[in-house]
């Protein structure tokens, strides 16, 4: 009898599974049509990536090589495009190879190009906390001390591995201004920061050392 009772179930079951697959048979070829064309246009979008990220690749290699062999021309342009790709890679590189080499010396061109890395660019959180620092680094000979601290300020108010560097150069920034206890302040933090970078804890108690010691 229980036996009867459950091939009854089962078959109930098994009519219930073909009998929603019959009502909804629309609905389920849209559905698994949905699912096919997005993992397409995934696997599409992936490819694409790959190619781009070739051929900036080689855009940023024919440059560079180019200006170390004396040609020029236009590398000012073609690396500006790079940047406005806002790849996670080369953009970053291409700001560096035009501030390192004085291709670009416009502050607000070069200031605009680091906010676009910064703000617009999906860069992973060291990486965006380098460029923030390059960003400070590049506007530390000019700008008023509100405005470095706050270029540093996402730096300064995390963990993050530049912290350190941070300090440091807002103590070097305040000892060239002649205000050595502000300098003091944030060489002495690198030295209580646990995550401080070994060569940098060295340096500030150099600096502590040599030029605050009574």
């Amino acid at each position: 009898m229980d036996e009867e009772i459950e091939i009854i179930n089962k078959n109930t079951r098994n009519e219930k599974i073909i009998n929603f697959f019959i009502n909804n048979r629309k609905q389920l070829i849209i559905l698994f049509s949905a699912i096919i064309l997005i993992l397409f246009s995934y696997f599409i979008y992936k490819d694409l990536q790959k190619k781009n990220k070739i051929e900036l690749a080689n855009q940023y290699n024919i440059a560079t090589i180019n200006f170390v062999s004396g040609d020029k021309a236009n590398i000012e342009n073609q690396l500006v495009k790079i940047i406005n790709e806002r790849d996670k890679t080369y953009s970053p590189l291409a700001l560096y190879f035009l501030i390192d080499n004085n291709i670009l010396k416009e502050k607000n061109k070069i200031n605009q190009f680091f906010d676009i890395l910064i703000n617009e660019t999906n860069l992973e959180k060291e990486i965006k906390d380098l460029v923030i620092y390059k960003k400070a680094l590049f506007n530390s000979d000019f700008v008023k001390e509100n405005e470095l601290l706050i270029i540093l300020k996402p730096i300064i108010n995390t963990e993050s591995f530049w912290k350190s560097h941070a300090f440091y150069l807002l103590g070097e920034y305040f000892y060239f201004k002649n205000e050595k206890q502000k300098a003091k302040e944030f060489f002495g933090k690198i030295l209580l920061l646990e995550s401080s970078n070994l060569n940098i804890k060295i340096e500030a108690q150099k600096r502590l050392n040599r030029d605050f010691s009574e």
